[in-house]
């Protein structure tokens, strides 16, 4: 019996050679879910999760008062929370699974058929799974920004209602417009990263809840100089870093365009903080810490949009073009129209995102992106470009109000005075730092 065993096996053994070598290929080929991008998509989703948390957190609660610290870095933390909760319940299915005009269907409700072979469209060698995990970390910190224009005033009751609210009726449509298969997209919009789903939205999403909150009390008259910039420095590099999986990562795939969108990335960065701090120096005298950080920021919010259409240096001169405008816009802008952008989420995202989106327009290179800008010959890009803008202005804006207005009927908006005075830490969430 043992002898016809070892006989067996002895013929056995070429025939499994023979199967793995005919079918071996045939196994793979019918797998379109690359392991090398897979892998990149992975630390991508982790790089961008930690730009919420704990970058934007830390860059955030460093630039408001010490009575507010705790308080605005549970706005990032309670984004976290309800963000991922909800984009898995209905957020990824309307805005990516299915090609409407205006909103996908809802046939991934609670991830319903998702599997572990299964691929998006849209990102087709790397598990769906992954592809949905990634941009839930986008809408965790487009809703997370606008919480820095009403820093040190927001009610967290109203927070948590307004985030729910703005994620559905804003985020939502606009990622798919854009990214979707929607209309923007459709109509040839360019938008690599974010600079309308993200920057530009949230931008004007906190100009008009500044607006409607009204201006902190002291606004103008006290010192509300930052408590401890030492962690928005961190917090800055934080997102920083962050920034090469939230630009490198939209190429859905560990390849050349990746890398040069994480470079044009970097040189942005750098191009805005030199810029910024260099105009302070002209005009101040000192460069500042807030300023070169702010200028950082510009950069890498600015080049957005345009990372995966443009050559690596392109990143230098809108680097430099978002340091000038977003100070400009955080400062003499600001002073102009005297609205109390607490963090200046509109002059530097709001302004940077909508400069990014142009300049996409004008510096696309066809063979990086496959469509031609301005420089090479297709103005009509620039246009396309504006109609972006002006969409992603008008929706954002209009809907940002109304959704105020509406919580503000359920609770209210603002902490009273008295609350105000003492600090959201104590008032909202019963704690204090030492």
């Amino acid at each position: 019996m043992g002898a016809y065993f070892r006989r067996a096996a002895k013929l056995a053994a070429p025939i499994s050679v023979a199967i793995f070598l005919f079918t071996g290929p045939a196994f793979a080929e019918a797998s379109e879910i690359n392991p090398a991008d897979t892998a990149w998509m992975i630390v991508a989703t982790g790089l961008v999760l930690m730009m919420t948390l704990p970058g934007l957190a830390l860059f955030y609660s460093g630039m408001v008062r010490k009575k507010n610290v705790l308080a605005t870095m549970a706005q990032s933390l309670a984004a976290v929370a309800v963000i991922s909760i909800l984009w898995i319940a209905f957020g990824y299915s309307l805005a990516f699974v299915g090609d409407g005009r205006w909103l996908g269907t809802l046939d991934r409700w609670f991830l319903a058929g998702l599997t572990m072979d299964s691929v998006n469209p849209a990102a087709k060698t790397i598990p769906e799974a992954l592809f949905m995990l990634y941009q839930m970390t986008f809408a965790i910190i487009t809703v997370a920004l606008v919480a820095g224009s009403v820093a040190d005033r927001m009610r967290f009751s109203a927070y948590l209602m307004f985030c729910v609210g703005w994620f559905m009726f804003v985020y939502v449509p606009l990622a798919h417009w854009v990214w979707g298969g929607g209309f923007l997209g459709s109509a040839g919009v360019l938008d690599f990263a974010g600079g309308l789903v993200v920057h530009l939205s949230a931008g004007i999403g906190g100009l008009v809840a500044a607006k409607v909150m009204g201006r902190r009390h002291g606004y103008g008259t006290e010192n509300l100089a930052p408590f401890d910039l030492s962690l928005a420095v961190i917090g800055t590099g934080m997102l920083w870093v962050g920034w090469f999986g939230f630009n490198g990562g939209s190429a859905l795939a560990a390849n050349s365009r990746a890398v040069f969108a994480i470079t044009a990335t970097h040189l942005a960065a750098c191009a805005g903080a030199l810029t910024w701090a260099a105009i302070e120096w002209w005009t101040r005298r000192k460069p500042s810490v807030l300023g070169m950080i702010s200028g950082a920021v510009a950069g890498l919010g600015t080049i957005t949009p345009a990372s995966g259409f443009i050559a690596p240096w392109h990143g230098i001169v809108i680097g430099v073009i978002a340091g000038a405008v977003c100070f400009w816009a955080c400062t003499s802008l600001k002073l102009r129209f005297n609205y109390d952008d607490s963090l200046d989420v509109f002059g530097v995202h709001g302004i940077g995102g909508m400069i990014g989106t142009l300049m996409t327009g004008v510096f696309a290179a066809a063979a990086i992106g496959g469509t031609p800008g301005l420089i090479e010959g297709n103005p009509r890009q620039l246009l396309i470009q504006f109609y972006g803008v002006v969409v992603t202005l008008l929706w954002s804006g209009a809907l940002t109000f109304v959704l105020l207005k509406v919580v503000g009927a359920f609770v209210p908006l603002r902490v009273s005075l008295q609350q105000e005075l003492e600090g959201l830490d104590i008032s909202q969430h019963g704690e204090a730092l030492q």
